[in-house]
């Protein structure tokens, strides 16, 4: 009786997934239009006064993004001192859209890589995912991986698309 034998499994190809590796982010927005006086305009007593007594720890552990649903002139020390807040209280925080916070979590993940794990390594950065993930990140993740990988390449086990490969000592 013939046995199935996994050769992609005995290949050694590191397939790295992006969307597997990717925690749960907890994401939340603060909008900016909360605050405003009548919805047009920021008072700057009343925006210290409830910035120093918000309960801030409604944002304990959760990755913020600080936006205005509304049009309206917003100085920029406003958003820094609402940072100053919610910093102490949340993994993250960034002023603009949610995709604007998921590209920073994206590359904060990117970053926590460790590239003297894949040295000499050929790996298979997984191309099909449900999440859609930015291409920017693929990008940042070759350029991280490129200087170390010994083949780098696109797409799944079964199908790949080459990216990447380290020349032969002559």
């Amino acid at each position: 009786m013939d046995t199935i034998e996994n050769k992609v499994a005995k290949s050694g190809l590191i397939t790295l997934d992006l969307e597997e590796l990717k925690p749960n982010w907890n994401i939340v927005g603060f909008d900016m239009k909360d605050v405003l006086w009548q919805g047009i305009a920021l008072k700057e007593k009343d925006f210290r006064e409830f910035v120093k007594t918000n309960d801030w720890s409604a944002f304990e552990s959760k990755s913020v993004f600080i936006f205005s649903s509304v049009d309206a002139i917003i100085p920029t020390w406003a958003f820094m001192l609402l940072s100053a807040s919610l910093s102490q209280y949340c993994e993250t925080v960034v002023v603009g859209e949610k995709e604007d916070l998921e590209l920073v979590l994206w590359r904060k993940l990117i970053d926590t890589l460790q590239p003297k794990d894949y040295v000499d390594q050929r790996v298979i950065v997984k191309g099909c995912s449900d999440e859609a993930i930015p291409e920017t990140i693929y990008f940042e993740l070759s350029t991280k991986l490129i200087p170390v990988v010994k083949t780098l390449m696109f797409g799944e086990p079964c199908s790949t698309v080459p990216i990447y490969k380290k020349n032969s000592p002559k």
